[in-house]
């Protein structure tokens, strides 16, 4: 006799009824009555928004970089070090803050979390577009101590999005709403560096120095005008999503009306409070080990995915054009280090739009497992790319832009996508929001764990 396969699709049978899909409610996208929930391109086009907004101030941090480096001038060490300190400082508070928030699932109210990550962020980046205007003679530790209070938290703000974003996804039973996350956050890596390719080529460098020498102050007036501009879109971006997102909201309380019983509804005082109450129907504690023993291989398997992707942007900002020479001003640092991480970003869009298309392997979620451990392969290839001026082994920008960078972006954006898809087949209904605040956290774990390893390449 054919053994039972570790994983299997709740999609097809429930694992704990042996019931089909056709008799379990609510599962695959089915309300209460056995109805498909709707889909919507105006909700699907909200939580793109809202996946946008969620990594909207992590790609502010990286775009506002040059800006930071000039207000940093004249202490050596945090000129070289403050990079990886704000890396550092925002994945693990990002890691603490997911794991706090996974273990409160019994009183947690993922709208609640949704709307005060978008309020801190609103505020913190209100703070930083003052900053731009004022306190301009704060010294660089000063500066430094401020700044890193506010990447501590904005990245609070984002465990807390990401956390209720993906269990809040979860508990609409739409697979396609946990992909317009991920679309989302794609989004939100390509229009920053877009934003610092064409602010850099409308004011290139020369002529900031040419202004810097005339007395004018040119090229402090231009990196104080991109950072405030880079700031203030955070704050647009946080507000437009806090009003995107009622319609959600109302739906979502719709749906968990539905699941209330009367007697619980009519003694509560608001659907918030009677989901929390309605522990037998509604909101189960699922314990992470419970959910790990699950989903060991899509969680693993996400974690893996982003661990790996946090190298290339040590290799990004080191590999100069080969055309350094004898090339224009596309192929100076200053325009072709941004013009190699809008490449990546693009290939991890693509990849993330491309789980729309039919082929999937969502349910094979070994095989995706291994796609995730086959990415290592294509670390190697930064190695034959000019880094520091060095020479490249293939000494061609198409070479490195195309096959380096968009490649390795698209395998980001599909696989990590794909993984955060599949979960939701893979549990019962009850256990689904739960599982989605659950691959969040794994999500950060490779974040972070990522970023700490990336020191290892630091000095090539």
């Amino acid at each position: 006799m054919a053994s039972r396969p570790e994983y299997q699709s709740l999609d097809d049978v429930d694992d704990h009824t042996g019931a089909t899909h056709e008799d379990s409610a609510l599962l695959g996208g089915q309300d209460e009555d056995g109805q498909q929930v709707p889909f919507s391109w105006i909700e699907y086009g909200i939580f793109c928004f809202l996946g946008m907004a969620m990594l909207w101030a992590w790609n502010m941090f990286l775009a506002a970089a040059p800006y930071f480096a000039a207000r940093f001038a004249g202490d050596s060490w945090i000129e070289a070090n403050f990079q990886s300190t704000i890396l550092t400082v925002s994945t693990l508070t990002n890691l603490v803050s997911a794991l706090i928030l996974s273990h409160i699932q019994h009183s947690a109210s993922y709208p609640f979390r949704i709307n005060l990550a978008l309020a801190i962020n609103t505020v913190i980046f209100s703070l930083l577009t003052a900053s731009t205007a004022v306190f301009l003679d704060a010294s660089p530790r000063q500066y430094l101590a401020f700044v890193l209070a506010m990447v501590a938290c904005t990245s609070w703000a984002a465990g807390l999005m990401q956390n209720g974003a993906f269990a809040f996804a979860a508990g609409f039973a739409r697979p396609e709403y946990m992909q317009a996350l991920m679309v989302g956050q794609g989004v939100a890596g390509v229009l920053p560096s877009i934003a610092q390719v064409v602010s850099v080529l409308l004011f290139p460098p020369g002529k900031e120095n040419k202004a810097a020498a005339d007395g004018r102050g040119g090229e402090t007036t231009t990196g104080e005008s991109s950072a405030f501009y880079y700031f203030l879109a955070a704050v647009v971006i946080s507000l437009v999503t806090l009003v995107a997102i009622i319609p959600l909201v109302r739906r979502h309380n719709r749906l968990v009306a539905a699941r209330i019983p009367d007697h619980l509804a009519s003694s509560m005082a608001s659907i918030e409070e009677a989901e929390r109450n309605n522990t037998t129907t509604t909101r189960k504690v699922v314990p992470l080990l419970h959910l790990l023993n699950k989903l060991r291989w899509l969680a693993c398997g996400v974690a893996l995915v982003f661990a790996v992707t946090m190298f290339f942007p040590v290799f990004t900002v080191k590999i100069l054009s080969v055309h350094t020479d004898d090339g224009g001003l596309l192929f100076q640092p200053a325009v072709f280090i941004p013009v190699g991480f809008l490449f990546w970003n693009l290939g991890d869009l693509a990849g993330r739009v491309a789980t729309m298309l039919p082929f999937s392997l969502t349910h094979r979620p070994r095989l995706l497992f291994a796609l995730a451990v086959a990415r290592i392969a294509l670390l190697p290839l930064y190695l034959l790319c000019n880094i520091n001026g060095r020479g490249a082994i293939v000494p061609s920008d198409l070479f490195y832009l195309f096959v380096v960078q968009l490649v390795f972006g698209v395998t980001n954006g599909w696989v990590g996508s794909s993984f955060m898809i599949a979960s939701g087949e893979w549990v019962e209904e009850h256990e689904r929001e739960a599982t989605g605040g659950f691959m969040g956290l794994c999500l950060v774990a490779g974040l972070a764990s990522g970023s700490l390893l990336s020191f290892t390449i630091s000095g090539i």
